[in-house]
């Protein structure tokens, strides 16, 4: 259990703890753990036989993290200490645990809301909507994506490798379950009023967003991949027939302007491509996204070799069409051309340059993203 000043409703989660533990004679530990409760939470827990862990990194996650990793069981199962979840009824998270599920995760729909457990916004709009972006973005199976009472083994738990020490350390504990093909198991639970009399640490907005914004961070597919190609896909349609001529329809004529409209959208999208590539390496190679068989396809064909070459194709392209421009300008004595024709050219000389140069850039950061490193341990 994660604790900072829970004084009112600790002792009462702890209690309910221990019984189920004698009624279901599983051996286990209640370990709390403290984020610098300053109003006796440490001497209550121990009052009533629990381990205090002291957590010196301020936040739910790493409060959890920590007594996690203090525990000595197989099994973890972690819940808020405000009382609204009930610690003596969990039947359904042992048997599902020991059937072989890596978490399990409580959904409070199934089994529950009680009046004034939830406000009416989190309920009909927050919690709703935060697990519809999970479930689309990440394929997660969790249908509650940030119900607190959850459990888990201790193996999956050190495999998620959780980095997160705030409230999106929740998110991040499904999204890693999930993009790691864990089992991920659901069990009804009921959610209560919180039995505190002070407002409670959870901000809606605050924390909301920062749910919602670890999701859009960890999944550069959706941020930067799929509008990316979207873009592309528009500025080569609609562009590649722009080169040849202009366009009408009806009485809208489409003519240079859009064509340079179209342009910028190809390299946009372009940028945002190389931006998913690279944002994904980066976070493989920190551990915060795990090894993927995609990911590694898009290795081999963003090879430094490919990338140097493709780059380098694109330039020369660029600075033939920029050759071919000058000489159609020589072959009119340096003077006045066709400029619908000549902008043409030089609109795609253009596009071929840039882009042949963030092949190549890109290339080189890709690599140095790559490098494999040594950890000093000493």
């Amino acid at each position: 259990m994660p604790c900072l000043n829970e004084a009112e409703t600790l002792e009462r989660c702890i209690v309910k703890g221990h019984d189920f533990l004698e009624r279901s004679g599983v051996s286990g530990e209640i370990v709390i753990g403290d984020n610098g409760s300053t109003d006796g939470s440490q001497d209550i827990a121990l009052r009533c036989g629990a381990r205090v862990v002291d957590i010196k990194i301020r936040g739910y996650g790493a409060a959890i993290y920590g007594a996690v990793m203090q525990s000595r069981g197989k099994y973890c199962i972690m819940g808020d200490a405000d009382d609204s979840y009930d610690f003596s009824k969990l039947e359904g998270f042992v048997a599902q645990l020991r059937n072989g599920a890596d978490l399990v995760m409580g959904n409070r729909f199934l089994g529950g809301i009680k009046p004034g457990a939830m406000p009416w916004k989190n309920r009909h709009i927050g919690n709703p909507v935060l697990s519809g972006i999970g479930r689309l973005f990440f394929h997660a199976p969790a249908r509650d994506f940030h119900c607190g009472l959850r459990g888990f083994s201790r193996d999956a738990f050190l495999r998620m490798d959780l980095r997160t020490t705030g409230m999106e350390f929740a998110s991040e504990m499904v999204i890693k379950s999930t993009l790691l093909n864990m089992n991920i198991i659901e069990v009804p639970t009921t959610l209560s009023k919180d039995g505190r009399s002070r407002p409670p640490h959870l901000r809606p907005f605050r924390d909301g967003w920062r749910h919602l914004r670890f999701m859009l961070l960890f999944s550069p597919n959706w941020i930067f991949l799929y509008p990316g190609l979207l873009l592309m896909t528009f500025g080569f349609i609609i562009g590649g027939a722009l080169i040849v001529r202009p366009l009408s329809f009806y009485d809208v004529h489409f003519n240079i302007g859009t064509l340079i409209y179209c342009v910028t959208m190809i390299d946009v999208g372009f940028q945002a491509v190389i931006f998913a590539v690279l944002s994904r390496a980066y976070a493989m190679q920190e551990g915060l996204f795990p090894q993927s068989s995609s990911m590694s396809k898009i290795a081999n064909l963003f090879s430094f070799e490919k990338g140097i070459m493709g780059g380098s194709s694109l330039l020369m392209v660029g600075f033939s069409l920029m050759g071919y421009a000058f000489y159609v300008w020589s072959n009119k004595m340096f003077g006045e051309l066709d400029f619908n024709m000549i902008i043409r050219i030089i609109i795609g000389s253009s596009l071929a340059l840039s882009i042949g140069s963030e092949v190549l850039l890109s290339t080189f950061l890709l690599s140095i993203l790559r490098l494999a490193v040594r950890i000093n341990t000493e």
